[in-house]
C-alpha cells in the first residue's frame, strides 16, 4: 500500500499538464489588467482628441 501511494505521488509530481494552463491564465489576467489600466489612463485624452477632430471636420 505504501509503495502504491508513493508511486502515485511521484506520478503527480512529474505531471505538468495543469501548470501550463495556470501560466496561460496568469499571462491572460496580466494582459487584461494592463490593457484596462492603459485604456482608463489614456481614455480621457483620446476622447478629447477625437472630439476635437470631429469638430474640425466640415459638415
Amino acid at each position: 500500500m505504501k509503495d502504491m501511494i508513493l508511486k502515485t505521488m511521484v506520478a503527480f509530481q512529474a505531471d505538468e499538464r495543469g501548470v501550463t494552463l495556470v501560466e496561460y491564465g496568469i499571462a491572460l489576467a496580466l494582459a487584461v489588467t494592463l490593457g484596462v489600466a492603459a485604456l482608463s489612463t489614456l481614455g480621457g485624452e483620446v476622447s478629447g482628441a477625437m472630439g476635437a477632430a470631429g469638430l474640425a471636420m466640415p459638415n
